[in-house]
């Protein structure tokens, strides 16, 4: 659920129609600041808000952009910028050692494992995977986007699965590291 929470304002800009990308820009940078400010009233560090930053700054450039130039050739590649963003934002946690995973997984996982090797390699290993799958995204649809079909059903399967399989990546990985845990502490 956290996953689904922190990509919220992502889900919001995809299902709003593309006709009214202004406005899915403007709901999207709304949604992204509510949950910040509802996740750091809930006292969530920073460091758990990574995506949430980021896409809020995003959403608010997309936004003025959109707003301003309402037929700009940035239309046709926001999808393609949008996974390319969460490529640069996941790809910068892991640069600077601080993986965005791992701020979303101590929302669940005790306080006395957050320093443990396992759980911060875990982490590395997740973040990575989200980044990979985020940039080939991009990369997929940015010429899907030059060819006139930025807007279409094959581009809005390439962007569920762009989520959906680093998802089903986390939940089995997860899984499988816990399970093996639990077998070394027999």
């Amino acid at each position: 659920m956290s996953y689904l929470r922190t990509f919220l304002p992502w889900i919001v800009f995809a299902v709003v129609p593309s006709g009214n990308w202004q406005w899915g820009a403007l709901a999207a940078l709304v949604v992204a600041v509510v949950l910040i400010a509802q996740q750091r009233r809930a006292g969530t560090g920073f460091d758990a808000l990574i995506i949430e930053l980021g896409s809020a700054v995003f959403f608010a450039v997309l936004a003025v952009i959109a707003f301003t130039d309402p037929d700009s050739g940035v239309h046709d590649y926001s999808a393609a910028l949008s996974s390319g963003t969460l490529a640069l934002i996941a790809g910068g946690s892991l640069a600077v050692g601080r993986p965005f995973t791992l701020g979303i997984a101590k929302r669940t996982t005790p306080r006395e494992v957050w320093g443990l090797k396992p759980f911060i390699r875990t982490n590395v290993v997740i973040t990575a995977v989200w980044t990979a799958a985020f940039a080939v995204t991009a990369v997929v649809l940015a010429p899907l986007a030059h060819s006139g079909h930025a807007h279409s059903a094959t581009a809005t399967i390439v962007q569920i699965a762009g989520f959906v399989v680093p998802m089903v990546f986390t939940v089995r990985y997860v899984a499988h590291v816990q399970a093996n845990a639990g077998q070394v502490a027999r």
